[in-house]
């Protein structure tokens, strides 16, 4: 096996150092890992030391995460954490459409929907893996290659930096398909965006552009991903400007309307996605992590990450209980209607239907659940 390609437990030591993780390592369908060599600032590769890229690998479903992808992201990071030659982490997803969209929903529904037993240690699962992230001892790379919703917003949110391709959309998910964004949005959103734009986020899931994201601070960097004749262009389909409109409001990174918009469709169809740009991002602020002292590195992101590690272990618990128990209810139903859904009739269930039912007292019985339901329009 190559160097690029070796497994992070690989690296030539001496025969007297300890082995500090649990397992050997282990390949899991849906996650790829890697190390690469570390590069300096003038882009040579410096011996014996390497970034580990752990990639979730599910592109046909957008990379959702099935339950053994968790186990295998929790197992990719605690080998990364303990790799005496691994400088950094650099967390991403397979393609150029989606970092990640969060949990698998053919999985929720066909499996742990109705079994709140199930889900709950599922849950324990997902918990761990945000936790892992949350104490790498090695700085954590969001790479956004594509689409960071829901669950997905919520471990990238755990990463120490995000660097985005300009195409991405960045959004939760919860109420607007049976769950809530207690993964760790509601922990991390106030911390980073204030509680007036969390509201508006974990609330509303109206999904937005990286540019946006990168003005809430969500991400550090947001670079171009469209290439258009062989040069870089911005998402034509949003504000990239520092434009206001007609009322004075700021709105770089919203989407542009009208001629503007149906402009940016046109120019978007004539390009293509090209990632060269964000990996040459990423591959530079791996190298200014490299020049830094290791320990005082590892102890300056724990420090820094005190904010949101705090508000996750105080709610972390209580909140894998609620979600379990509501694998019975809202859940169930939510995510039945995402999974069996089409183009076609929708993947939302009759929301103005449930409220009314609810209002008359109506309880949760399979007919309610199955009324609700996508159906095509007449």
């Amino acid at each position: 096996m190559s160097k690029k390609t070796a497994d992070i437990s690989e690296a030539t030591r001496p025969d007297d150092l300890k082995d500090h993780n649990i397992v050997a390592h282990t390949v899991v369908p849906g996650i790829l890992v890697e190390k690469r060599p570390a590069r300096a600032p003038d882009g040579s590769e410096v011996p014996g030391l390497f970034n580990a890229w752990i990639t979730l690998d599910n592109p046909q479903q957008y990379n959702s995460y099935t339950t053994e992808m968790v186990k295998g992201v929790i197992l990719a990071f605690r080998e990364a954490s303990n790799a005496r030659d691994v400088v950094c982490v650099v967390f991403t997803g397979s393609g150029d459409k989606a970092f990640c969209t969060g949990g698998n929903t053919k999985e929720y529904a066909e499996y742990y929907a109705g079994n709140p037993q199930e889900y709950g240690q599922y849950m324990r699962l997902f918990n761990d893996m945000v936790s892992t992230i949350l104490t790498c001892d090695k700085p954590v790379i969001c790479r956004v290659n594509g689409m960071r919703i829901g669950g997905g917003q919520e471990i990238g949110m755990a990463c120490d930096f995000s660097i985005a391709q300009d195409l991405a959309r960045f959004g939760q998910a919860g109420p607007k398909h049976g769950s809530a964004p207690i993964g760790g949005a509601t922990d991390f959103l106030p911390v980073m965006i204030g509680a007036e734009r969390a509201m508006v986020s974990g609330v509303l899931c109206e999904p937005f552009s990286a540019h946006a994201a990168y003005r809430l601070g969500i991400i550090m960097d947001v670079v171009p991903a469209l290439k258009v004749d062989g040069d870089y262009v911005a998402n034509p389909l949003v504000v990239t400007d520092r434009m206001v409109d007609e009322y004075g409001r700021f709105v770089f990174g919203e989407s542009k309307t009208g001629e503007a918009l149906a402009a940016g469709k046109a120019l978007l169809k004539r390009g293509q996605v090209d990632l060269g740009l964000l990996d040459e991002r990423v591959d530079a602020l791996c190298a200014k992590l490299l020049l830094t002292f290791p320990e005082c590195t590892k102890k300056t992101i724990e420090e820094l990450r005190k904010p949101k590690l705090n508000a996750w272990n105080s709610n972390k618990e209580n909140s894998r209980a609620w979600l379990a128990l509501n694998m019975m209810t809202e859940a169930m139903t939510g995510f039945r209607a995402f999974n069996e859904g089409t183009k076609e009739t929708g993947r939302e269930i009759d929301f103005i239907a449930l409220r009314q039912a609810l209002a008359k007292g109506a309880p949760w019985t399979p007919e309610l659940v199955e009324s609700l339901m996508p159906k095509k329009k007449e």
